[in-house]
């Protein structure tokens, strides 16, 4: 890992996210699953694959095992009681030993582990954008949640409304989405308004 002045995007490594996993199957609750994890860019482009053994059956340690780059690694899992049934799956981090959902492999580093874990040493990559680009992309991350990756162009129409989301939902999300793109445009014809001053100069 860099030194923490050399601080690297976590955005820029791998993710593992114990909600998606079991979303997308690869983790079953009650259930011992072998699977391929796929790691994917915010295009949605599949650029890393990791083998994993999971096992999460009743009465057993719940934890999975998983091979990338040549390093395996064994993770412990836990839940929690929800208030209204069912539970709640957490990664154990394995340094720090917190309940948490997501886990970080950042570029350099030969493990999983928690955002606490890496400190200073990484940043989330909103933190090395300028509020303009900080606006964009928090507007495509709207509309990628509403449309999917091929929708995130400001210069294309709002995404039609999803099946199953509710009319209030969708028009907030298109009202934050014009907020966000109307401060990036607004930002970047400053930008060129001070250009234009300095040539004229």
């Amino acid at each position: 890992m860099p030194r923490w002045r050399e601080r690297v995007p976590l955005e820029s490594g791998l993710k593992l996210d114990i909600n998606q996993l079991i979303r997308e199957d690869v983790l079953r609750p009650g259930e011992h699953a072998i699977w391929c994890v796929s790691f994917r860019s915010p295009s949605g482009r599949v650029y890393e694959r990791a083998s994993t053994v999971a096992d999460m059956r009743q009465g057993r340690c719940p934890h999975l095992k998983i091979k990338h780059g040549g390093c395996a690694q064994d993770i412990s899992l836990c839940f929690a009681h929800r208030h209204f049934g069912g539970k709640q799956w957490y990664f154990t981090c394995p340094r720090t030993h917190e309940r948490v959902s997501i886990l970080w492999k950042p570029p350099g580093s030969p493990i999983f582990a928690s955002r606490q874990f890496f400190g200073r040493q990484v940043a989330y990559g909103s933190q090395f954008e300028t509020p303009r680009d900080r606006a964009l992309s928090a507007a495509r991350d709207i509309r990628r949640r509403i449309g999917g990756p091929d929708c995130i162009s400001c210069l294309d129409p709002f995404p039609q409304k999803p099946k199953g989301m509710h009319w209030a939902t969708y028009d907030r999300l298109q009202e934050q989405c014009q907020q966000y793109e109307g401060f990036s445009l607004a930002m970047a014809y400053a930008s060129v308004r001070r250009l234009q001053s300095r040539i004229q100069k």
